[in-house]
Protein backbone atom coordinates (compact mmCIF):
# COMPACT_ATOMS: atom_id res chain seq x y z
CA UNK A 1 0.00 0.00 0.00
CA UNK A 2 1.29 3.48 -1.19
CA UNK A 3 1.28 6.43 1.27
CA UNK A 4 -0.94 7.84 -0.85
CA UNK A 5 -3.60 5.10 -0.52
CA UNK A 6 -2.48 5.16 3.85
CA UNK A 7 -4.00 8.69 3.34
CA UNK A 8 -7.30 7.75 1.34
CA UNK A 9 -8.18 4.99 3.95
CA UNK A 10 -7.38 7.36 6.95
CA UNK A 11 -9.48 10.42 5.76
CA UNK A 12 -12.35 8.27 5.06
CA UNK A 13 -11.66 6.70 8.48
CA UNK A 14 -11.62 9.95 10.33
CA UNK A 15 -15.11 11.49 8.42
CA UNK A 16 -16.76 7.44 9.98
CA UNK A 17 -14.86 8.74 13.08
CA UNK A 18 -16.33 12.16 12.98
CA UNK A 19 -20.11 10.65 12.24
CA UNK A 20 -19.97 9.24 15.79
CA UNK A 21 -20.11 12.14 17.65
CA UNK A 22 -22.88 12.88 19.77
CA UNK A 23 -22.00 16.64 20.33
CA UNK A 24 -22.77 19.24 17.83
CA UNK A 25 -19.84 21.14 17.76
CA UNK A 26 -17.24 18.40 17.93
CA UNK A 27 -18.76 16.40 15.00
CA UNK A 28 -18.96 20.04 12.51
CA UNK A 29 -15.37 20.43 13.84
CA UNK A 30 -13.90 16.88 12.91
CA UNK A 31 -16.11 16.44 9.77
CA UNK A 32 -14.72 19.54 8.54
CA UNK A 33 -11.35 18.29 9.45
CA UNK A 34 -11.79 14.83 7.97
CA UNK A 35 -13.05 16.48 4.47
CA UNK A 36 -10.38 18.91 4.14
CA UNK A 37 -8.07 15.56 4.21
CA UNK A 38 -10.71 13.66 1.89
CA UNK A 39 -10.93 16.87 -0.62
CA UNK A 40 -6.81 17.17 -0.77
CA UNK A 41 -6.42 13.36 -1.10
CA UNK A 42 -8.84 13.24 -4.11
CA UNK A 43 -7.02 16.60 -5.49
CA UNK A 44 -3.60 14.50 -5.73
CA UNK A 45 -5.86 12.13 -7.23
CA UNK A 46 -7.17 15.07 -9.86
CA UNK A 47 -10.64 13.27 -9.11
CA UNK A 48 -12.12 17.14 -9.03
CA UNK A 49 -15.74 16.41 -8.29
CA UNK A 50 -14.97 14.88 -5.20
CA UNK A 51 -12.60 17.79 -4.25
CA UNK A 52 -15.92 19.94 -4.82
CA UNK A 53 -17.92 18.08 -2.94
CA UNK A 54 -15.58 17.82 0.32
CA UNK A 55 -15.07 21.65 -0.29
CA UNK A 56 -18.50 22.06 -0.07
CA UNK A 57 -18.70 20.31 3.22
CA UNK A 58 -16.44 22.06 4.96
CA UNK A 59 -17.81 25.46 3.76
CA UNK A 60 -21.23 23.77 5.25
CA UNK A 61 -19.83 23.03 8.34
CA UNK A 62 -18.04 25.93 8.73
CA UNK A 63 -21.23 27.65 8.61
CA UNK A 64 -22.81 25.97 11.29
CA UNK A 65 -19.48 26.60 13.34
CA UNK A 66 -19.90 29.86 13.43
CA UNK A 67 -23.68 29.95 14.34
CA UNK A 68 -22.97 27.10 17.46
CA UNK A 69 -20.42 29.38 18.46
CA UNK A 70 -22.58 32.08 18.14
CA UNK A 71 -25.13 30.73 20.61
CA UNK A 72 -22.72 29.47 23.20
CA UNK A 73 -22.83 32.60 24.74
CA UNK A 74 -26.08 34.20 23.54
CA UNK A 75 -28.61 34.18 26.35
CA UNK A 76 -31.53 34.38 23.40
CA UNK A 77 -30.94 31.32 22.16
CA UNK A 78 -32.06 29.18 24.95
CA UNK A 79 -34.73 29.36 27.08
CA UNK A 80 -35.12 29.21 30.71
CA UNK A 81 -38.61 26.97 31.87
CA UNK A 82 -39.01 26.64 35.38
CA UNK A 83 -41.17 23.60 36.59
CA UNK A 84 -42.46 22.00 39.38
CA UNK A 85 -41.06 18.85 40.66
CA UNK A 86 -44.36 16.48 39.93
CA UNK A 87 -44.38 18.04 36.09
CA UNK A 88 -44.83 14.76 34.12
CA UNK A 89 -42.32 15.63 31.52
CA UNK A 90 -39.37 16.70 33.82
CA UNK A 91 -39.86 13.01 35.00
CA UNK A 92 -39.99 11.54 31.68
CA UNK A 93 -36.88 13.35 30.92
CA UNK A 94 -34.94 12.39 34.16
CA UNK A 95 -36.08 8.76 33.60
CA UNK A 96 -34.84 8.61 29.62
CA UNK A 97 -31.33 10.30 30.76
CA UNK A 98 -31.19 8.43 34.39
CA UNK A 99 -27.80 6.73 33.74
CA UNK A 100 -26.14 9.67 32.60
CA UNK A 101 -27.57 11.61 35.37
CA UNK A 102 -26.54 9.09 37.76
CA UNK A 103 -23.11 8.94 36.12
CA UNK A 104 -22.30 12.86 37.16
CA UNK A 105 -24.26 12.71 39.80
CA UNK A 106 -24.25 9.95 42.27
CA UNK A 107 -25.68 11.82 44.66
CA UNK A 108 -29.01 13.03 43.47
CA UNK A 109 -31.58 10.53 44.80
CA UNK A 110 -34.41 11.66 42.59
CA UNK A 111 -37.73 14.52 43.20
CA UNK A 112 -38.98 12.16 45.81
CA UNK A 113 -36.46 12.53 48.26
CA UNK A 114 -36.93 14.39 51.50
CA UNK A 115 -37.19 18.46 50.36
CA UNK A 116 -39.07 20.71 47.76
CA UNK A 117 -36.97 20.73 44.79
CA UNK A 118 -37.46 23.25 42.05
CA UNK A 119 -36.52 22.11 38.38
CA UNK A 120 -35.27 24.16 35.47
CA UNK A 121 -35.45 22.97 32.16
CA UNK A 122 -32.95 24.43 29.43
CA UNK A 123 -34.65 24.47 26.03
CA UNK A 124 -33.40 25.35 22.25
CA UNK A 125 -36.24 25.88 20.45
CA UNK A 126 -38.49 22.59 20.97
CA UNK A 127 -35.68 20.85 22.25
CA UNK A 128 -34.65 19.99 25.80
CA UNK A 129 -30.77 20.90 25.80
CA UNK A 130 -30.64 20.46 30.30
CA UNK A 131 -31.64 20.61 33.35
CA UNK A 132 -30.78 22.54 36.63
CA UNK A 133 -32.84 20.70 39.47
CA UNK A 134 -32.30 23.04 43.13
CA UNK A 135 -33.38 21.79 46.60
CA UNK A 136 -34.50 24.34 49.27
CA UNK A 137 -32.63 24.04 52.33
CA UNK A 138 -34.30 26.83 53.65
CA UNK A 139 -33.68 29.94 54.61
CA UNK A 140 -33.27 31.29 51.15
CA UNK A 141 -30.98 28.72 50.49
CA UNK A 142 -31.17 27.08 47.31
CA UNK A 143 -28.55 23.86 46.91
CA UNK A 144 -27.65 22.72 43.26
CA UNK A 145 -28.37 18.21 43.42
CA UNK A 146 -28.48 18.18 39.45
CA UNK A 147 -26.83 20.37 36.54
CA UNK A 148 -27.18 18.33 33.42
CA UNK A 149 -26.93 19.14 29.75
CA UNK A 150 -27.37 16.16 27.27
CA UNK A 151 -24.71 15.05 24.97
CA UNK A 152 -25.74 16.90 21.93
CA UNK A 153 -25.31 20.31 23.52
CA UNK A 154 -22.54 19.54 26.30
CA UNK A 155 -20.23 22.15 24.35
CA UNK A 156 -22.01 24.92 25.50
CA UNK A 157 -22.73 24.64 28.92
CA UNK A 158 -26.57 26.10 28.58
CA UNK A 159 -27.03 25.27 32.28
CA UNK A 160 -25.31 28.70 33.13
CA UNK A 161 -28.49 30.61 31.89
CA UNK A 162 -29.85 29.48 34.59
CA UNK A 163 -27.88 31.10 37.04
CA UNK A 164 -27.34 34.36 34.99
CA UNK A 165 -31.53 35.03 34.90
CA UNK A 166 -30.92 35.56 38.96
CA UNK A 167 -35.10 35.93 38.89
CA UNK A 168 -35.59 32.96 38.31
CA UNK A 169 -34.27 32.35 42.09
CA UNK A 170 -35.68 35.53 43.49
CA UNK A 171 -39.01 34.64 42.53
CA UNK A 172 -38.57 31.30 45.01
CA UNK A 173 -37.53 33.57 47.73
CA UNK A 174 -33.78 32.16 47.39
CA UNK A 175 -30.78 34.50 48.27
CA UNK A 176 -28.04 32.26 48.10
CA UNK A 177 -26.86 29.24 45.75
CA UNK A 178 -24.80 26.40 47.12
CA UNK A 179 -23.52 23.67 45.08
CA UNK A 180 -22.93 20.30 45.95
CA UNK A 181 -19.43 19.06 47.17
CA UNK A 182 -16.88 18.28 44.54
CA UNK A 183 -18.49 19.29 41.17
CA UNK A 184 -16.66 21.30 38.58
CA UNK A 185 -14.82 24.67 39.92
CA UNK A 186 -14.00 26.02 36.98
CA UNK A 187 -17.21 25.78 35.21
CA UNK A 188 -18.91 27.55 38.07
CA UNK A 189 -15.56 30.01 39.45
CA UNK A 190 -16.58 31.15 36.00
CA UNK A 191 -19.93 31.93 36.48
CA UNK A 192 -19.24 33.94 39.58
CA UNK A 193 -19.47 31.38 42.10
CA UNK A 194 -16.76 31.52 45.37
CA UNK A 195 -15.31 28.25 46.43
CA UNK A 196 -16.01 27.51 50.21
CA UNK A 197 -14.55 25.15 51.87
CA UNK A 198 -15.52 22.15 49.97
CA UNK A 199 -18.10 23.47 47.50
CA UNK A 200 -19.08 26.47 45.64
CA UNK A 201 -21.64 29.45 46.27
CA UNK A 202 -23.11 32.38 44.96
CA UNK A 203 -25.53 35.27 45.95
CA UNK A 204 -28.51 35.71 44.32
CA UNK A 205 -28.53 39.61 43.00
Amino acid sequence: MSWLDAFGWFGSAFVIYSLLQARMLRFRVLNSVACSLLALYNGLLAVWPMVAMNLALVAINTYFIVGLIRDRRNANAYAVLSVAGNDAFLRHFLTVEADDITRFFPGFQGMDAAGERTAYLILKGYETAGVVIVKDAGAGLAIVEVDYVTPKYRDFTPGEFVYRRSGLFVERGFTRIHTLAGVDGDYYGRLGFARVADHWEATVP
